[in-house]
């Protein structure tokens, strides 16, 4: 009986230390991985940090360049009214000279149309005529 009983004496203590030793394999591992986890958790939270400066940038970047396309196109609206009451009023004037229906006016009117018309042809001719010599 008693090399019995010593085997199951030797069974019990050997598990029992491998169980101390596992334990404490356990413990240390625990410990290095919570470590390496803190780390890994550091790395993740600079890294948040350093995206979330860059998208600030960019969107300040991309406030300010709105900003500038809107004072812009204020600008190209103010100047397109000033525009439109410029074509306004000539065209108010051609609908007076139009509506008088004065023949002499009408008849003077082509006629300078066509004597302008003419003189830039015939200078664009002569233009052409001395580029070729």
């Amino acid at each position: 009986m008693k090399p019995m009983s010593y085997r199951r004496e030797h069974r019990s203590s050997k598990s029992a230390l491998l169980d101390g030793l596992e334990e404490g394999g356990l413990r240390a591992s625990s410990s290095y991985s919570h470590d390496i986890n803190e780390h890994d958790n550091d790395k993740a939270v600079q890294s948040l940090q350093d995206r979330v400066v860059f998208l600030k940038r960019l969107t300040g970047d991309i406030h300010e360049e709105v900003e500038s396309h809107n004072r812009l196109l204020d600008r190209m609206g103010n100047h397109m009214d000033a525009s439109r009451g410029i074509l306004s009023g000539t065209m108010d004037r051609f609908k007076m000279v139009f509506e008088k229906k004065s023949s002499w006016r009408m008849c003077r009117l082509v006629a300078y149309f066509v004597v302008s018309f003419l003189i830039i042809y015939v200078l664009f001719r002569i233009c052409r005529i001395f580029m070729h010599s």
